[in-house]
């Protein structure tokens, strides 16, 4: 096998690093201090047990300068978002959708399939009007994962961010409900616990280019 002179070595590892930086570079344009964002969400967004300023979308706005709506509604299921949204469109002509649910349809024991079809339709809607859609995974229930404080994404989030290329907040949530000292209840994160969902949301957005 023939070895490649020293220079030449270097000048492939240098474009090999090159390729690499270009692959992981964030393709989202940053979205400007102004813009609007639609939280489409369940009461994790509404801010259950808490005031909306203390909710983790107040939060995102006061850390991005983005107008956030936050358009959560506690007990909503993807049937409900759908329903919803396209007034919502209609009225905020948002810039981004950031889509919180499906964790009632998991606890009504929606078929996944049809939760699948309705989380899909929104990321529609939201293409269509001309916004961004976000995904924000929440967590399958798990009595063990709760107890050992390990809950994980459900499935349908990955699965469909892959298929329809949507970008995806897959950790925040289960993270902040898998601390006890961030919980108000099994279901709802607590003051601080919207705080850190807040911070945790701005890294993972951060990542995904839709910051500077």
């Amino acid at each position: 096998m023939k070895t490649l002179p020293p220079h030449r070595h270097l000048l492939w590892l240098a474009a090999l690093l090159l390729a690499l930086a270009a692959c992981s570079a964030p393709k989202q344009q940053a979205l400007p201090p102004g813009a609007t964002v639609l939280v489409l969400g369940d009461s994790i967004s509404a801010g259950y047990g808490l005031t909306p300023e203390q909710a983790w979308p107040a939060k995102l706005a006061a850390a991005t300068g983005w107008n956030v709506v936050n358009a959560g509604v506690s007990g909503d299921t993807t049937a409900g978002g759908r329903e919803r949204l396209p007034g919502l469109l209609e009225e905020h002509k948002p810039a981004a959708v950031m889509i919180e649910l499906g964790g009632n349809d998991m606890l009504r024991k929606v078929p996944p399939a049809e939760t699948r079809a309705n989380l899909e339709e929104m990321i529609n809607m939201a293409r269509n009007a001309g916004a961004v859609p976000i995904l924000l995974a929440t967590p399958r229930p798990s009595v063990v994962g709760a107890a050992i404080g390990s809950l994980s994404a459900a499935e349908v989030y990955p699965e469909l961010a892959e298929a329809r290329k949507v970008f995806l907040i897959e950790d925040a949530i289960p993270d902040v409900l898998s601390d006890k000292e961030l919980k108000l209840d099994a279901l709802h994160p607590n003051e601080a616990g919207q705080v850190e969902l807040a911070k945790k949301v701005a890294e993972e957005l951060k990542d995904g280019g839709f910051l500077r």
